[in-house]
């Protein structure tokens, strides 16, 4: 009598093994350049507060203690609250008129500098004709004096300078 045969397809077919190995010589550029991203987010302690956000609970009150006591963390909250009081007193007008006037100037500075274009003397004693030079003096006088006359101020009320903060 004949005796079945003893035979199983599954072993045809790749192990997780050999599947992982060929994928992994198939993607090694990009395994190779995920893994420097992966180290660059390691050295930057990104991973450490992702891991506290995907934690959350504790782990991310724990990590945002820790970030606040760091040096330096009480001063920029500082800063940044009163940079939001300035911005608070500036009319939206007067800072989108000032900012992309500033965007401007930056770019003709930028050209400027790629051209390889130097001021001469000529050109710096023209100045004081340009109407465009005029205007942004004009400005830059205003800032000038409402700056001086609010430290003169403060400085009649007595505030104290400010200094660092610990």
């Amino acid at each position: 009598m004949a005796r079945p045969v003893e035979f199983d397809p599954r072993v045809l077919l790749p192990t997780p093994h050999d599947r992982v190995a060929a994928s992994t010589a198939e993607s090694a550029d990009a395994l190779a350049e995920a893994l420097e991203l992966l180290r660059e987010l390691h050295e930057h302690k990104i991973l450490h507060t992702l891991l506290r956000v995907v934690q959350g609970g504790q782990g991310l009150s724990v990590h945002a203690l820790e970030v606040l006591n760091e040096p330096g963390s009480v001063r920029a909250v500082r800063n940044m609250l009163e940079l939001v009081k300035v911005l608070g007193s500036v009319e939206p007008e007067a800072l989108t008129s000032v900012t992309g006037a500033l965007s401007d100037g930056l770019k003709e500075g930028a050209r400027r500098v790629q051209a390889g274009e130097r001021a001469g003397l000529g050109e710096l004693l023209s100045l004081a004709r340009d109407p465009d030079v005029g205007l942004a003096l004009g400005a830059l006088v205003g800032v000038l004096r409402g700056f001086g006359k609010s430290l003169r101020e403060r400085s009649a009320e007595g505030s104290p300078p400010h200094g660092p903060h610990s």
